[in-house]
């Protein structure tokens, strides 16, 4: 600065002096004045004490401000980077499910499917578009005989083919068999999606609770590296055991990074099925609720039965196939053409001329045309016959498959949390113990700790696995377990 601060006054000062010139030079220069062994009796010198309270005063308002400001742009800037993430609410199956049957590409696609073949209905009913035909005939090259000659004249006519009584009924029956077919398909595909997104959602709710069990353990395995660290410095221990816990420490962070990019893999296939955007950010999955349901096999095979799209899909095939076969047959039978004509030869000399006619095709090649297309149907009929039987006990089989996987989940999830957890943790907590006292080598606590966190990795496995076990028989029964176990508690 050119100018020293005592020829200025403090406010102009305050309004010149730069916040690095504050940090650099004005608490030296307070800090020198006060140093002075003697304290400033003059009037300049106090003057100048006086002066430069006042600007460390103001200088020190300044730098405050201008680091809280500093600190406000960074937390803003924070906040708004992770503020899609850092805020979204938990994720909830219903929500995502209501979202992908609303969205999902693939099942709009569908829809639109189903409600184009409901406009082949009355297609299929209507009869073929009439004919009109229209011309002139003349007698001779020379010149335009209309009137003049007999044989000369104007021609209009019509005709409409008109099938066989029965045909059009049986090609509406026909389309209409083949529309109910595919909107029962497209409900088996909402179905499959409403299954997707269960067992996704499960899976993600797996690898949250597995991120939390390592962070857990981790911590516990950080008591075992401060125990031999400890028994390393007392002379009590070796390096190796101090080894052998930091990387058993590495080795649950290698799992952590493995289970991160599984998340993110699982999070897109989310978006994916409910038609977000890929990176669209999306919560915690919420907690499990734990319910019993009181539905027998028998119970389950019996409603699949009534209600499963797949078997009503392949009934209404059967019925659209059965409605193809007696259309075949009446193939045979001729269909008529009604034609009506109109001949103006001028009206003066010769009379107009008009006619009716019909014309009707002959089946003289039935036995390599019609008899043949029957055939064909009646095999078709057969072919659907056998998937709908092979429907049957596809769904019987998953459903056993799917009951004893949740049964087995059961008894599995019994056993981890009221016996092998308890006893497991139990047993680390006294080897624990006994490693701080010398009794227990570090190896034995290592393992009791890699054997509790395995049990608990299981539990949660098989919690998930009973999870997507009653999605599959909600998909593939008709009934709704867990909301039917609800009601049953209320």
């Amino acid at each position: 600065m050119r100018n020293t601060l005592s020829e200025r006054g403090a406010g102009t000062a305050v309004s010149e002096v730069t916040l690095d010139y504050y940090v650099r030079h004005v608490p030296n220069l307070f800090r020198g004045i006060l140093s002075k062994k003697r304290f400033p009796t003059s009037g300049n010198d106090i003057q100048s004490v006086l002066t430069y309270i006042q600007i460390y005063k103001k200088l020190n308002l300044l730098y405050f401000r201008y680091v809280f400001l500093c600190l406000s742009s960074a937390i803003c800037g924070l906040l708004m980077f992770i503020a899609p993430y850092a805020f979204a609410e938990d994720m909830k199956p219903q929500e995502l499910i209501d979202e992908a049957l609303k969205k999902n590409p693939e099942l709009l696609a569908f829809e639109s499917m189903v409600t184009a073949s409901s406009y082949r209905v009355p297609q299929a009913k209507s009869l073929p578009d009439p004919m009109f035909m229209f011309g002139y005939q003349n007698e001779g090259w020379r010149s335009y005989t209309h009137g003049d000659m007999p044989d000369a004249q104007w021609m209009f006519s019509a005709s409409q083919m008109i099938p066989f009584p029965g045909k059009l009924a049986l090609k509406g029956e026909m389309s209409e068999r083949e529309s109910e077919s595919l909107r029962a398909s497209f409900e088996s595909a909402k179905l499959k999606t409403i299954l997707r997104v269960k067992e996704i959602f499960y899976d993600l709710f797996l690898v949250y609770k597995e991120i939390d069990l390592i962070r857990d353990k981790a911590m516990l395995l950080k008591q075992v590296e401060d125990a031999a660290v400890a028994r390393y410095s007392a002379g009590m221990g070796s390096e190796q055991e101090v080894l052998m816990a930091q990387t058993e420490k590495y080795m649950l962070l290698e799992k952590e990074e493995m289970l991160k990019q599984k998340k993110q893999s699982l999070e897109a296939m989310l978006n994916t099925t409910t038609g977000r955007d890929v990176n669209a950010p999306l919560g915690r999955p919420v907690d499990l609720p734990s319910e019993e349901s009181d539905y027998s096999m028998d119970m389950m095979i019996k409603s699949a039965m009534e209600k499963s799209p797949e078997i009503k899909f392949r009934d209404r095939m059967i019925a659209a196939s059965e409605a193809k076969v007696r259309m075949m047959q009446k193939e045979s039978i001729p269909d008529f053409t009604l034609n009506a004509s109109y001949f103006n030869r001028g009206g003066h000399e010769f009379d107009d001329m008009w006619s009716l006619t019909t014309t009707i095709n002959i089946p003289i090649y039935y036995k390599t045309k019609q008899k043949q297309a029957v055939l064909e149907a009646e095999a078709s009929l057969a072919g659907a016959r056998h998937e709908l039987e092979g429907t049957k006990l596809m769904i019987s089989s998953s459903i056993r498959e799917n009951y004893s996987m949740m049964k087995s989940a059961e008894r599995l999830m019994e056993l981890y949390k009221n016996g092998l957890i308890p006893k497991t943790s139990q047993d680390f907590e006294l080897s624990l113990s006994g490693y701080a006292t010398g009794k227990v080598e570090a190896i034995t606590v290592i393992t009791r700790l890699k054997s509790l966190l395995d049990y608990e990795f299981l539990y949660w496995g098989k919690v998930a696995e009973r999870e997507k076990a009653i999605a599959r028989l909600e998909a593939v029964s008709g009934i709704n377990i867990k909301a039917s176990a609800v009601m049953e508690k209320k």
